[in-house]
């Protein structure tokens, strides 16, 4: 069976309404509750990305910090 989505609004008593579906009647169903999120953050493109994070964690000599790490980790 094809998963359904769709939104809809918790009710003060604490009740959701979900449409109406003929495949459903009769059918154990699983529910997962997410509240929607309005930060547009959350569909970030691989170039804005980069943008954002780009030398955040820059070394002046990054290779002789791997070599030091290395050796620390093997010896």
């Amino acid at each position: 069976m094809r998963p359904y989505k769709f939104s809809t609004k918790v009710s003060s008593k604490g009740t959701i309404k979900i449409p109406f579906s003929k495949k459903l009647i009769g059918k154990d169903v699983e529910v997962t509750i997410r509240p929607k999120s309005n930060n547009k953050e959350t569909d970030i493109s691989a170039s804005n990305f980069i943008k954002k994070w780009a030398g955040f964690l820059q070394s002046k000599d990054a290779d002789a910090n791997k070599y030091d790490y290395l050796s620390n980790k093997y010896t």
